[in-house]
């Protein structure tokens, strides 16, 4: 599963403040610490790898504008790349929203060194965790990958999304339902079959 453990607020905010200053040191910790997470976002949301990297360096490539003009966030730098980030995923494609199965594939945990038989269960189970999360609508896989996937907070999540935080707890709520819902008629039809 790809899973980024992302600084705290106060790390993230001092980096922030260096680069805004001018300091290149800090501007590539910023890179190479949110490269992969934003990566990861986009690449959910397209197929080609190559194509994911270029929307990703795209988001820093604006990030290094916006600190020439000045007008760099001012908080929740990580809020701030993703929001971009989402941006040009919308701007690249806009009609299918739906995330790839097979960007879904990387995120889902994969085979381990367990015995055959827990490598079954365990790969029966991320099979139907997937088609699951692909009957999600857009805005619902995107804000269970968002809060459980990239470990962000609820106003974090609200602000990449453009939706007040009660929205977001509330899609949250009926994502976790309606995944929960599908996951029991999957295990259902699987003990029946």
């Amino acid at each position: 599963m790809i899973l980024i453990v992302l600084p705290d607020i106060t790390i993230e905010d001092r980096l922030l403040a260096h680069a805004k200053q001018g300091d290149r040191e800090a501007l590539m910790r910023i890179y190479d610490t949110y490269f992969p997470p934003i990566y990861n976002f986009i690449r959910l949301r397209v197929d080609d790898a190559l194509l994911a990297e270029d929307l990703a360096t795209d988001v820093f490539i604006k990030l290094v504008e916006a600190l020439r003009r000045r007008n760099a966030p001012n908080h929740s730098l990580r809020g701030w790349l993703f929001k971009v980030a989402r941006n040009r995923i919308h701007d690249h494609y806009r009609q299918n929203r739906n995330f790839t199965s097979e960007a879904l594939e990387e995120w889902t945990p994969g085979p381990s060194d367990d015995e055959p038989e827990e490598q079954f269960l365990r790969t029966v189970l991320v099979e139907q965790a997937r088609a699951a999360l692909l009957k999600l609508s857009a805005d619902q896989q995107e804000v269970l990958i968002l809060r459980f996937g990239q470990g962000l907070g609820l106003q974090e999540t609200a602000d990449i999304m453009d939706r007040q935080v009660s929205a977001i707890k509330s899609l949250q709520f009926r994502a976790v339902n309606a995944l929960r819902k599908i996951l029991g008629e999957t295990r259902q039809e699987f003990g029946n079959g």
